[in-house]
């Protein structure tokens, strides 16, 4: 937050805790900020009258733990909502393209469990055993305060040089999400591999491609297949 937006937050703070008739301290003030930091001050606003209203626990002052829960949800919660993100990204992009989430810890997850490309073509049998590992990944991956992941996940296209070679653009990656928080994520993202956290996961491995033109190289796409089942052709 801006320092003119700080200021209107402490000063909404303390009118906070005065409804609940609870002093604000300097501790308090600081802890409150850091923990704000990520969230307009609207969002904040929004968050604190949802628990002044609640029927069970709105009687009681909001520790910052309540107030963060309700801004961004549990780790749980957070962990299905980019499952569900990354999901519908294999369903739209494909395993062709590279991609960059506007959430950094999908590409820390997404590289544990084997890479965009292998993730796309997992067998359909194994969805609900890599949805778990996902989940469980990803609330470990949301606790490390210095996340270290991939800045593209990259797809199978083929090298750069091969598009240069027949004049054509080279594709960019597709952005998934909100457009200035994935920008964000692909410059503070590591070009080399990051340290995983977990053991490589096991999946089912897709049978290698032999390299092709550009224009002949391409993800065939078959409504009636599901996305994660598809091949490059």
């Amino acid at each position: 937050m801006p320092q003119s937006t700080t200021d209107d937050l402490s000063d909404f703070l303390a009118d906070a805790r005065s409804y609940w008739r609870v002093d604000l301290s300097w501790f308090s003030l600081s802890v409150w900020q850091q923990a704000c930091e990520p969230f307009t001050l609207e969002q904040v606003r929004k968050a604190f009258t949802a628990h002044a209203t609640d029927p069970q626990r709105g009687m009681f002052a909001p520790k910052v733990a309540d107030i963060v829960r309700a801004l961004q949800g549990t780790h749980g919660d957070r962990s299905l909502i980019a499952w569900g993100k990354t999901l519908e990204a294999m369903s739209r992009v494909g395993a062709w393209r590279d991609v960059v989430f506007d959430d950094p810890v999908i590409h820390a997850v997404v590289q544990d469990l084997g890479g965009w490309v292998k993730l796309c073509r997992m067998p359909s049998q194994e969805i609900g055993y890599v949805q778990h590992r996902f989940c469980q990944a990803y609330q470990a991956y949301a606790s490390v305060e210095h996340l270290t992941y991939p800045a593209v996940l990259a797809g199978d296209c083929s090298p750069s040089g091969d598009y240069r070679r027949y004049g054509l653009p080279e594709p960019q990656a597709v952005h998934i999400g909100d457009r200035t928080q994935s920008a964000r994520v692909l410059a503070g993202g590591s070009a080399s591999k990051a340290p995983s956290l977990f053991a490589p996961t096991r999946l089912a491995s897709a049978p290698d491609h032999p390299s092709s033109q550009p224009s002949d190289h391409k993800e065939t796409l078959d409504a009636d297949e599901p996305a994660f089942t598809r091949r490059a052709g």
